[in-house]
């Protein structure tokens, strides 16, 4: 789900209040994605970890995450450049992203030569396209991508919330099929919002995670899913994104908002059965928006590289940003 359901409750308990905030701020879309061709530039403006300064325990204090930078992104280039919910990156900084409008898009991370995040090159923003092979349709119902994971081999899945389904995407080409996904009653717009690889649980497997009550499911593209773990605890109220790490342990991104607090994220390390081994929480006066998706990269000194990307809901008063974390494990005892 967006953070726009959250909003517009709140617009319309508080219409006196908040006009400014509260109109209409949706970008008309063009009919096409990109009218001068795939490719797009994007701007990239830096963004502190804590604007102003570090003030104590504004975000995850106890955690051992350090910021690895961060930046706004935004195109003049087209429209559409808007609500990006979800992110794979692989080892050679290359990244995909989806829309919950119905675009892929595609580039390369810009480290600078300490490793810290700066910009995106070589983009790419293109439709996403159905099984007939023409972009899907405009309606929301079917083109509300929230959540992708991509195997190995290259074949992406992506799942989608009002229709829910989960289609794979053939990394030869061709058109998409749709894959086993959880047997629930989603709420229109409380459905798939995470999905991982899972090759702990076969190399077909892929877990999917709901989220509004923070359940998840493994499923394999030979068979049906199964209920896995829950995550319960003093988290955000709703889960969505995951990852997998090296000996089954997960990246969960969980997020919540009130217009009293604005939003807040945690970014959950837990092992294979849930449990919590870290986490960082990300709350306003730190830089913070509607984060919905996460990417993790091991790196070869024992850290993970964890990223994360925000929904700006194609709102003028949110942002995309992409922000980098530096998660050190708690060494072993001896």
């Amino acid at each position: 789900m967006t953070g726009r359901r959250a909003l517009l409750n709140w617009c319309g308990m508080s219409a006196a209040l908040a006009v400014a905030a509260c109109a209409p701020q949706r970008a008309e879309l063009p009919a096409a994605p990109v009218p001068a061709g795939d490719v797009i530039r994007v701007t990239a403006t830096p963004v502190a970890e804590h604007p102003g300064g570090a003030p104590a325990g504004a975000s995850g204090g106890r955690s051992r995450f350090a910021y690895a930078g961060g930046v706004e992104l935004s195109s003049a280039d087209t429209s559409r450049f808007h609500g990006l919910s979800d992110l794979e990156v692989f080892d050679d900084d290359r990244f995909v992203a989806i829309t919950d409008e119905g675009d892929i898009v595609r580039g390369r991370l810009v480290l600078d030569s300490a490793g810290r995040l700066t910009g995106l090159s070589d983009v790419t923003l293109k439709p996403v396209l159905g099984v007939d092979g023409r972009p899907l349709s405009g309606a929301k119902a079917d083109s509300d991508i929230e959540a992708l994971a991509v195997f190995p081999n290259g074949d992406m899945l992506l799942g989608f919330e009002r229709n829910h389904r989960i289609w794979l995407y053939p990394a030869a080409g061709g058109p998409p099929r749709a894959v086993p996904s959880p047997d629930a009653p989603f709420p229109a717009n409380d459905g798939m919002e995470a999905l991982a690889v899972a090759p702990e649980h076969g190399p077909d497997a892929y877990l999917a995670g709901r989220e509004d009550t923070r359940e998840t499911w493994i499923c394999r593209l030979s068979a049906a899913c199964v209920p896995h773990i829950r995550i319960a605890g003093d988290y955000p109220r709703s889960l969505v994104a995951a990852r997998g790490l090296p000996g089954g342990r997960w990246v969960f991104l969980l997020r919540d908002y009130s217009p009293a607090v604005g939003n807040t994220i945690t970014v959950l390390i837990a092992d294979r059965e849930g449990r919590p081994i870290d986490r960082h929480d990300i709350r306003r006066p730190s830089t913070v928006d509607n984060f919905e998706g996460v990417a993790v990269r091991p790196r070869a000194d024992g850290s993970v590289r964890v990223y994360i990307l925000s929904d700006d809901n194609f709102s003028t008063v949110q942002r995309t940003l992409l922000m980098a974390f530096d998660w050190t494990p708690i060494p072993k005892a001896p």
